[in-house]
């Protein structure tokens, strides 16, 4: 063999060969539906265990200070998958099943951005961004969907349908509840029993699609029904934790994300497979014994204090995340978006968004500070607080409170009366729980967030002050 054939040997090898760690990773999402911060044994749960949830935070990342885009579900999703305050784009709130809106397809969102460069896509579990075709998720990037187009309680039975009894009467005015295959409806949900199957039934289509694209980079996003109301739970868990139905139920959800993870494993891709895991709001406590907690968090789902978006969240990367740190900058899932943009060469949109890139943060350097400011929206548009790393600002507003109020029990609601908050400053550093209002001791913080508050007025707009944003985009919507 002569010099020249040495030579191109060599280029052709290393032109080719590219160490696992540069290739695309793989990336699975779990989003989980009403999840709080005191949801796993690590951040405070009693009666039940999370052994692989709490796993996935020995081997990488647990994120202390990380946020919901919103504290409801729509919003929070769209939030998620297009990198914006859902605001800028139009969406509030939860939407409705027949919605004449939804997320508009003109949007980037992380699978149609993935996509573009070479990645498989699937969604399993809750979509809740439009139920019109327009907006359902083979619309929308993805190349294969199973699961229901928004909220398990959004059926003709409301909370109150009864294991054991067919449901018969009709306590509101959704359609029937239809489980989806792709773009065609694969059966309805009718009773509890069929919600009950739903956690296993996501679990079992999300290993079998691992299985089938172990060749290709893929995008797997979970999103999980539970453990929204009405709480399902398959035998395998029913009555197994000391908590009752709600601490079955994530003990049945911690079960799947071990089943995903285990299968990662045996097809010899969890080294190249970004695992992350978080909640789309904090828990809804108005019922009681039959939802989670805020972890010690002022307030709750519908809330923007602390227990309605500050979720756990946990990121998994062999390799390149080191394994158990905490992390205690700010962060949002609104930043995921373009993290993946920077990891994968993605493009992102020419259009605005309002997620920033931790990739330097996900790898143990904590001396940066991507992300200097998170604003809370609610509702139609919203603007209720700021918070820098510190220090939080909270504007006059009205909301639903659970504070003070007796829970709800066994399934059904307990009462959320309206208060109305003045302007507020809270320590989030020794006060995380917003008890103590010292407004009046930082008089310059402040002026400086409510500077910040005026600009992000001008720039999406607030409808407590009537200002309308010069940068927002329409959600899309239905020719009826």
């Amino acid at each position: 063999m002569n010099k020249k054939t040495v030579i191109a040997l060599a280029t052709t090898f290393f032109s080719t060969y590219i160490p696992a760690q540069e290739k695309k990773p793989n990336v699975v999402i779990f989003y989980l539906d009403d999840m709080g911060y005191g949801d796993l044994t690590m951040t405070g749960a009693q009666g039940y265990q999370t052994p692989n949830i709490d796993r996935l935070a020995h081997d990488g990342i647990f994120m202390s200070q990380f946020y919901s885009p919103s504290a409801v579900s729509s919003a929070s999703r769209a939030g998620l998958l297009t990198g914006c305050y859902p605001n800028r784009i139009g969406i509030f709130g939860a939407l409705s099943p027949n919605s004449k809106v939804g997320l508009n397809p003109k949007e980037l969102n992380i699978a149609s951005m993935l996509k573009s460069v070479g990645y498989k896509t699937a969604m399993i579990g809750k979509w809740h961004l439009g139920d019109a075709p327009q907006f359902m998720p083979i619309n929308q990037g993805f190349d294969e969907f199973f699961g229901l187009p928004y909220s398990n309680d959004m059926w003709p039975y409301g909370y109150y349908a009864k294991r054991g009894m067919k449901p018969e009467i009709r306590n509101q005015k959704s359609p029937k509840l239809a489980l989806y295959e792709n773009n065609k409806v694969f059966k309805f949900i009718e009773s509890q029993e069929d919600q009950d199957q739903l956690t296993t039934e996501y679990t079992n289509k999300a290993v079998s699609y691992i299985k089938k694209n172990n060749k290709n980079p893929f995008f797997l996003y979970i999103a999980h029904s539970m453990p929204h109301m009405p709480l399902g739970v398959s035998d395998k868990f029913r009555g197994k934790s000391e908590q009752g139905p709600y601490g079955d139920v994530m003990m049945e959800i911690d079960w799947s994300v071990g089943e995903v993870v285990k299968t990662l494993k045996e097809i010899g891709a969890d080294k190249n497979t970004i695992v992350i895991f978080t909640s789309d709001n904090g828990p809804w406590i108005t019922f009681g014994d039959y939802q989670g907690s805020a972890g010690g968090l002022k307030e709750a789902k519908h809330s923007s204090f602390e227990g309605g978006q500050r979720v756990p969240c946990i990121i998994k990367w062999p390799d390149i995340i080191p394994e158990g740190i905490f992390c205690n900058r700010l962060v949002c899932a609104i930043d995921i978006l373009p993290t993946l943009a920077n990891i994968t060469g993605a493009k992102l949109s020419d259009n605005k968004i309002d997620g920033v890139n931790i990739l330097p943060v996900l790898k143990g350097d904590f001396k940066t500070q991507p992300r200097k400011l998170l604003y809370y929206y609610y509702g139609n548009n919203m603007l209720r607080a700021v918070r820098n790393d510190r220090f939080k600002l909270v504007a006059p507003h009205s909301y639903a409170s659970n504070e003070g109020q007796l829970p709800g029990k066994d399934g059904i609601p307990g009462k959320t009366p309206h208060r109305e908050t003045d302007w507020s400053l809270y320590d989030l550093r020794r006060d995380p729980g917003e008890r103590y209002n010292v407004i009046e001791m930082y008089p310059e913080v402040v002026e400086t967030l409510k500077q910040a508050l005026d600009s992000m007025r001008v720039d999406i707009g607030d409808s407590n002050t009537n200002s309308v944003g010069a940068n927002v985009r329409q959600a899309g919507k239905t020719s009826e």
